[in-house]
């Protein structure tokens, strides 16, 4: 599994190339850019801070792989996204507060945020998109009050599926994050 560095080296570099160059996406909605980001500003790659300052890693840089999963955390609601964009919609924001209390009851858990997507557009922009994704969940915890330093994300792009369908509905169930714990 690829470090929070070296994802934030493959988004920005690939945020570049799909800026620079036509043709990127395998589709391509009307009204977006040639990042593939629409024109509303959602989707937007500027709109994070996706800069980690040193203690954003856990334990001084314990990566949650070496860590003990969480089993017994129960069931929390993945939060979904519109198509090609990574900001929250409104009504998924509550799902993020239960996680948020979840964590300030347990300081020793760590969160992973497991970003996903449908499986349109390339696997690159789709490892990007869901690192952006993860990232914006992260962003909303720590203004909820939650440590930076509990927080990492991962992205899994188009390789995990929740629906293996083909249509609407089933992008729209892959167009999510997910949240798994680890103990310290």
């Amino acid at each position: 599994m690829r470090s929070n560095k070296s994802l934030l080296k493959l988004a920005v570099a690939f945020v570049f190339v799909a800026a620079t160059m036509t043709g990127c996406r395998s589709t391509k909605k009307p009204g977006t850019t040639e990042g593939g980001f629409n024109d509303s500003g959602i989707g937007d790659p500027s709109a994070i801070d996706s800069t980690f300052a040193e203690g954003d890693i856990p334990m001084d840089g314990t990566r949650f792989e070496t860590l003990s999963r969480v089993t017994d955390a129960g069931e929390f609601l993945p939060v979904y996204f519109d198509y090609d964009a990574y900001t929250i919609p409104g009504g998924e924001s509550s799902k993020i507060s239960v996680v948020a209390e979840f964590l300030r009851i347990n300081p020793a858990v760590v969160l992973v945020v497991e970003g996903n997507c449908d499986e349109r557009g390339t696997n690159e922009y789709n490892m990007s998109l869901g690192e952006y994704r993860g990232q914006s969940v992260r962003e909303q915890l720590i203004t909820m009050g939650i440590a930076a330093a509990h927080i990492q994300t991962s992205s899994f792009g188009e390789e995990h599926p929740a629906d293996p369908g083909h249509d609407e509905g089933a992008w729209s169930r892959n167009r999510r994050a997910e949240f798994t714990f680890y103990r310290r």
